[in-house]
């Protein structure tokens, strides 16, 4: 609005995009953005696990604070351009952080590239779907917290895996110097080792990820 000089910027009126012709007519028209499916549940889920939900937009400060009640995010910034919202989550890097970073928007793509973990769902800019790590099919938002519970149980897994590989060459690996174990009994050894590995990997598909899961430990 404070682009218009020309007599009263708001004409009177309010509005989300506003028109003003070579007489100083001013046209507004009011557009409103309706909240994803599931966004405050989501957002509350978030909250029960100990994360800090925040909410970054570079719209008007009355068009933030009504999206972020309406989800219930207290921690809610209007206003910022993407610089500012790469200010923000370096900020958060710097005070040992991990940002996961959801955004939509052309201006979000920069901000997705900086965070440690980046989400952005199928109707985003390309831009931004292409700066983010991962891109979610659909309208609601619940895809981010299954992902983030494949991740962590994904993460569980890569740990035990590693104790399994790091059991059989603590036992095998000794043996085999010593002698005790035939090339043909090693190679057997090597292959259960793979096979145990893998199995347990494929667990991940046939669990029953709980929301608790969630929950950070730090």
């Amino acid at each position: 609005a404070e682009w218009i000089k020309s007599g009263d910027p708001s004409g009177g009126r309010t509005g989300s995009l506003r028109f003003a012709d070579a007489n100083g007519e001013i046209a507004n028209f009011e557009f409103e953005d309706a909240v994803r499916p599931g966004a405050r549940d989501v957002v509350s889920a978030l909250k029960l696990a100990g994360y800090r939900v925040a909410l970054l937009s570079g719209d008007r400060e009355t068009t933030v604070n009504a999206v972020a009640q309406a989800v219930g995010i207290a921690d809610a910034w209007a206003g910022i351009k993407p610089n500012g919202k790469i200010c923000f989550i370096e900020d958060l890097k710097a005070r040992g952080r991990k940002v996961l970073m959801v955004g939509d928007g052309l201006n979000d793509a920069p901000a997705l590239a900086a965070a440690h973990a980046s989400l952005s769902p199928s109707t985003a800019a390309d831009i931004s779907q292409t700066a983010a790590d991962a891109v979610f099919q659909g309208q609601p938002l619940a895809p981010i917290l299954e992902t983030m519970t494949v991740a962590r149980a994904a993460q569980r897994m890569s740990f035990e895996n590693f104790a399994i590989a790091i059991g059989y060459n603590v036992v095998f690996v000794p043996l085999a110097m010593a002698g005790y174990v035939t090339p043909l009994i090693a190679a057997l050894a090597m292959s259960l080792s793979s096979i145990a590995v893998t199995a347990n990997a494929l667990r991940l598909r046939g669990r029953n990820l709980p929301l608790e899961s969630l929950r950070r430990t730090a």
